[in-house]
């Protein structure tokens, strides 16, 4: 199985507390004496992994940016399910999705699955085309949330969104437009949020797939939140419903 880098503190101190025998190799900025470093060190050390110090160039080098902190592992890629059959079948109660569809915002990307982990969402489903991926620059910002959610990609977004309902998953799209506010939706039984690109939305197919469309109420001058933030909004009002209904 292909080796997986992490970068930053967060994707590698949780590589290191959930699965620390999967990670290969460590390499950090040799210049770093703070307590930070000190401490990922030695909780690397403790579990038999390797630790490399070498200069901040060239883990610049090898990430292709500055943005690493100083730290960076190389890993296996964890077993989480990839195929969306087996993960449904494994589901007890209720299945909480997340669909994005296209998002090419690898911050954007990292910090919905770092809500979807918050909230208890059981995967984040994406296109495999016209998205980023989920790159280290994804997984750093997901601060170990993307070793925790299943991302599984598939090649028809319409296709499978069309097997979910079969399956009596409810598909809630958001769009700015909508006859119906997000307060106004049921997430208390299967039901699977989809969200649109950062500027373009849902596309066509996708859009027309859903079940239920909902807009976020806006109060202020701005039209639309970042796609991140209106993930958070809607999959913890999804949250609070089931609260609800299970007291």
């Amino acid at each position: 199985m292909k080796n997986k880098m992490l970068f930053g503190f967060h994707a590698v101190t949780s590589r290191l507390r959930h699965e620390a025998q999967s990670v290969e190799e460590i390499f950090v900025d040799a210049s770093r004496q703070d307590r930070r470093m000190h401490d990922l060190i030695a909780n690397a050390k403790s579990v038999g992994v390797r630790v490399m110090p070498v200069d901040a160039a060239r883990l610049d080098k090898i990430t292709g940016t500055r943005r690493h902190q100083g730290v960076i592992a190389f890993a296996s890629q964890l077993a989480l399910a990839r195929n969306l059959d087996e993960l449904l079948d494994a589901i007890e109660g209720p299945p909480l999705l997340l669909i994005l569809d296209g998002i090419t915002d690898p911050h954007n990307l990292g910090a919905c699955l770092r809500v979807a982990d918050g909230v208890g969402a059981h995967a984040v489903i994406v296109p495999k085309d016209r998205a980023v991926g989920l790159n280290a620059t994804a997984a750093k910002v997901a601060s170990g949330a993307a070793e925790t959610v299943p991302y599984i990609t598939v090649t028809n977004l319409a296709r499978t969104m069309r097997e979910l309902k079969e399956r009596d998953i409810l598909l809630i799209g958001t769009t700015d437009d909508a006859d119906k506010g997000l307060y106004e939706a049921d997430f208390t039984g299967p039901a699977a949020l989809v969200m649109g690109s950062e500027g373009e939305g849902m596309r066509r197919l996708t859009r027309e797939t859903c079940d239920v469309l909902v807009g976020i109420p806006m109060f202020g001058s701005v039209e639309s939140l970042n796609v991140s933030v209106a993930s958070g909004v809607c999959l913890y009002e999804a949250r609070r419903q089931r609260i609800a209904r299970e007291a």
